[in-house]
């Protein structure tokens, strides 16, 4: 029997694509400009690419997937405020690599104003730049600041013929990650998606694990749950740490065999129409938690479901984080692998020898997701309605000789994605389990 397809939630509509243009454009002092590049394909070998996978900041103000694609946005402009140069329409390569949109595609399929390919780009730009006085763009994308570098040269070129000064550039990367930061309803829709993707393969996984399996087949079974749903595959690259592989934050060689009397962590989101899912859950190989992993675990669990609880309008991640520091630093002292009082342990930092790692991250187009976390360099950012984060306390025991043989080697990490509403947050990822007795119950079910 065939896994059962999840429904797919609408698509985001060209008029939202278009009220972010708008929104950008509204932020923008007089006579200013957008330049804005999409992402070009990469060589991943002699003459064959890595898959595509389009600018962020890029997508989120059009929609568009193709390569090679440059955005202009040129606010009180009569002849339409928003240009795209394209790919060139091309027969020969498009028998090859499918079908291009060309400019007629982008404006009828995206709702672009204005289109031109880019064989008329280097003539087009420097006439829509003409008379601008401040440009707007990535400062770190070096095709935006050639673009900016050639429109200042011209520009100077034409001072002669009365033409207003270019007066230079500014990042424009702040003012799109503001808005990124607040998720709409539809953005909100595709990141549930996701993490229902990603839940069922965490779920897969539970239950085809057994000892003498690899690492890779776990990892193999989460990410044809993913492609099956219809995502493109796994948001970042996929971790399955078994025994004290777990203990490195981001392993991804997924190369060794699962063993009888260990935990495995696994790391792993679904990217389905470009918003990431991102669960992490640990659980026994056998199905089973022994008394050691069942209590470390426990420890984790109870700072997690806290943390979550935490997740409201005005909270604060920083201070979502010091409670779980203080939950974390707690349970290691009850468990014996710290000693003293909770506060002295955590002011001389002892507990990073086994917490290496912040609460949180935003969660979005990138899994590690655009937004700073501070107003300034003294006040965290209180959460708003809107906001999607992460939620993922860890502990990571070491097998050094002061450390009891049976907390040797364990990693647990427990991750759920968390969307601020207006009364308090919602867990999307909560179709996966993470109580102990949930989890061997599931896991139960051969």
């Amino acid at each position: 029997m065939l896994p059962e397809m999840i429904p797919r939630p609408p698509a985001i509509s060209l008029a939202e694509y278009r009220q972010r243009r708008d929104a950008l454009m509204a932020q923008l002092p007089d006579n200013a400009a957008v330049v804005l590049p999409g992402a070009g394909l990469m060589t991943r070998s002699r003459d064959s690419e890595f898959t595509f996978r389009q600018n962020s900041d890029f997508y989120y103000l059009t929609g568009i997937r193709e390569p090679d694609a440059l955005l202009v946005l040129l606010p009180g402009r009569a002849e339409g405020e928003s240009v795209v140069f394209c790919q060139d329409r091309d027969p020969t390569m498009e028998a090859w690599t499918g079908r291009r949109l060309g400019a007629a595609g982008v404006v009828a399929e995206h709702g672009i104003d204005q289109a031109f390919e880019n064989a008329d780009r280097d003539e087009q730009l420097v006439e829509l730049l003409t008379g601008r006085e401040l440009l707007y763009l990535p400062l770190d994308n070096g095709e935006a600041v050639a673009v900016a570098e050639e429109a200042l040269h011209s520009a100077q070129a034409g001072l002669r013929r009365g033409r207003p000064a270019l007066k230079g550039w500014l990042d424009i990367s702040p003012l799109i990650h503001a808005m990124r930061l607040i998720k709409s309803d539809a953005e909100i829709a595709l990141l549930r998606h996701a993490a229902v993707i990603s839940a069922r393969a965490h779920r897969r996984a539970m239950q085809v694990c057994r000892p003498g399996l690899s690492e890779f087949q776990l990892q193999a079974e989460l990410e044809h749950e993913f492609v099956w749903q219809g995502a493109s595959g796994p948001a970042y690259s996929t971790i399955v740490g078994s025994g004290a592989n777990a203990c490195v934050l981001h392993y991804i060689e997924n190369s060794a065999p699962l063993c009888d009397d260990s935990l495995v962590l696994i790391d792993a989101g679904a990217e389905f129409e470009l918003y990431a899912g991102d669960i992490t859950r640990t659980f026994p190989v056998t199905g089973r938690f022994s008394a050691a992993q069942r209590a470390l675990y426990q420890v984790v669990l109870d700072a997690q479901v806290r943390a979550v609880s935490a997740v409201q309008p005005g909270a604060t991640l920083a201070d979502i984080h010091q409670g779980v520091v203080h939950d974390l630093t707690a349970g290691l002292i009850e468990l014996g692998l710290l000693e003293g009082d909770v506060q002295a342990r955590i002011d001389d930092e002892s507990y990073r020898r086994f917490y290496l790692h912040s609460t949180s991250h935003w969660l979005g187009l990138d899994v590690h997701d655009v937004g700073t976390y501070r107003l300034d360099e003294q006040t965290p950012r209180p959460l708003a309605l809107g906001m999607v984060l992460t939620v993922e306390p860890g502990l990571y025991i070491p097998s050094d000789d002061d450390i009891p043989d049976a907390y040797h080697g364990i990693g647990i990490r427990i991750e759920d994605n968390v969307v601020v509403t207006k009364d308090g947050h919602a867990v999307l990822t909560a179709d996966v389990p993470k109580q102990v007795a949930d989890i061997e119950a599931l896991m139960a079910k051969k």
